[in-house]
């Protein structure tokens, strides 16, 4: 993916200034000039502290696309007086690997150090990855690597041990709104936009520097331009919005699914109608996120709520049928209703502990009483003997044990007073009331 700036400077004979893309002529010279990443690059802030020494560690940056991670790169190695090799693990293998580590090791042995950049770095595969060790391990390279997926799932484990993690932040509004300056700066004059444009321009750019700047340089190269600003409703017209970062396989992905079930876990029915809107937006599968849906109904509602997997899966049949766009309404819906209704997981923990006590108790026969007997022998030795047939007995119950003989009864199911499961509630009372009275031969009192 693009980052903020290019990888190394253009050479000046070649490409006039003029001729340059405007992200790459507002390059930063220095990293004060880098905007929206001050938690690193602050005096009192990680890299800050390693600069004033003059000293960097092998390092993973991490962050969204046009935040400014080759930029950083670059001018760290500038401050550090390390040799800057960039490399982009897209269009490099083994071989453009070995030609950098002896370039690297020719350098160190004439007292030059190298900054090794690579861009991408998740895209190299296991092995490749671990071909970086011995040079990062013996210090022939300070490996800066950068990367837009999380590096606890796209890097080997060795390699993150030799490397410290920062984190880059996507491009806030305000540091959006110094790159505009900058561009008008660059320029000679404002933008031909209204405020509210303005501002629709920051969002179109959703976080990314270097698109924002080309959003700035189409304004200024419009031909003929504008008679007047254009207004938000003009943008769409004459700009593209940048598209959202989304994989379908990658993290962004299980984030803003888990984004949404955690909403509707905290039964924020808005906050997760917007969750799910992003991934529609995003070109996700609606089928996907209706299986999600329809998980959590049995999931994190349960009994509270038996409708709520009828509503869900009622919502399934409904958009096979109806398809994009009339049945993303289903999946609304579905989102509201779920977002509305009562809370439980009694039904999860309960299963989950059943499963516990059956993996510990392994073969227990049931006990003999409730087994079946189609044939006299085993009438004889015992299956069925002392059945009671609850529909025969006084409230419909029998309060039989119907657990192994050997293992005491336990108490799976749980509800909480919440939703049907207060009902619910009432009657396993009423039921572990008689089943008591019964044991002990005590009179029943009939139920209120």
């Amino acid at each position: 993916m693009a980052d903020l700036f290019a990888d190394t400077d253009p050479p000046q004979h070649s490409v006039p200034d003029a001729a340059r893309p405007l992200a790459d002529r507002l390059r930063p010279k220095t990293l004060a000039d880098v905007v929206g990443q001050d938690h690193l690059l602050g005096p009192e802030a990680p890299l800050g502290r390693m600069l004033a020494v003059k000293r960097i560690p092998s390092m993973v940056l991490w962050g969204p696309p046009g935040c400014g991670k080759t930029t950083i790169a670059r001018l760290l190695a500038q401050d550090t007086n390390l040799f800057f090799q960039p490399l982009s693990a897209v269009f490099s293998g083994v071989a453009d690997l070995r030609k950098a580590f002896d370039a690297a090791a020719q350098r160190r042995r004439k007292g030059q150090a190298t900054l090794l950049f690579v861009d991408e770095i998740h895209r190299f595969n296991r092995s490749q990855q671990d071909g970086f060790l011995p040079y990062v391990e013996d210090g022939t390279v300070t490996l800066v690597g950068a990367t837009t997926e999380n590096p606890s799932f796209e890097l080997n484990a060795a390699l993150l041990s030799r490397c410290q993690v920062f984190v880059l932040r996507r491009l806030d509004d305000a540091a959006l709104e110094k790159l505009l300056l900058r561009s008008e700066e660059a320029a000679a004059r404002k933008l031909p936009v209204t405020e509210s444009a303005r501002a629709a321009l920051r969002a179109m750019a959703d976080g990314d520097g270097r698109h924002i700047l080309t959003l700035a340089e189409d304004l200024f190269t419009l031909s003929p331009p504008p008679p007047k600003p254009l207004d938000t409703a003009d943008l769409p017209g004459v700009v593209q919005r940048r598209a959202p970062i989304y994989d379908k396989d990658r993290e962004e992905h299980y984030n803003l699914i888990s984004a949404v079930h955690k909403s509707l876990r905290g039964s924020d029915p808005d906050a997760a109608l917007y969750w799910v809107s992003r991934m529609l937006d995003a070109g996700e599968d609606p089928t996907y996120i209706l299986r999600r849906l329809t998980r959590f109904a049995v999931e994190d509602i349960g009994m509270a709520d038996p409708q709520a997997l009828q509503t869900a899966i009622a919502s399934w049949e409904t958009y096979d049928r109806l398809g994009s766009p009339e049945g993303d309404l289903a999946i609304a819906m579905l989102v509201i209703y779920l977002g509305t209704a009562p809370k439980s997981n009694a039904t999860y923990e309960a299963f989950a502990e059943a499963l516990g006590a059956a993996r510990e108790t392994g073969s227990l026969m049931p006990p003999k009483h409730i087994l079946n007997a189609p044939t006299r022998l085993m009438k004889d030795i015992g299956y069925g003997k002392g059945y009671q047939y609850d529909h025969a007995a006084e409230d419909a119950f029998s309060g039989q044990h119907y657990f192994p003989d050997g293992m005491a009864r336990r108490d799976f199911y749980k509800p909480p007073e919440r939703g049907f499961e207060r009902e619910i509630n009432k009657r396993l009372e009423y039921w572990a009331k008689l089943r008591t009275q019964k044991q002990t031969k005590q009179p029943i009192e009939p139920q209120s």
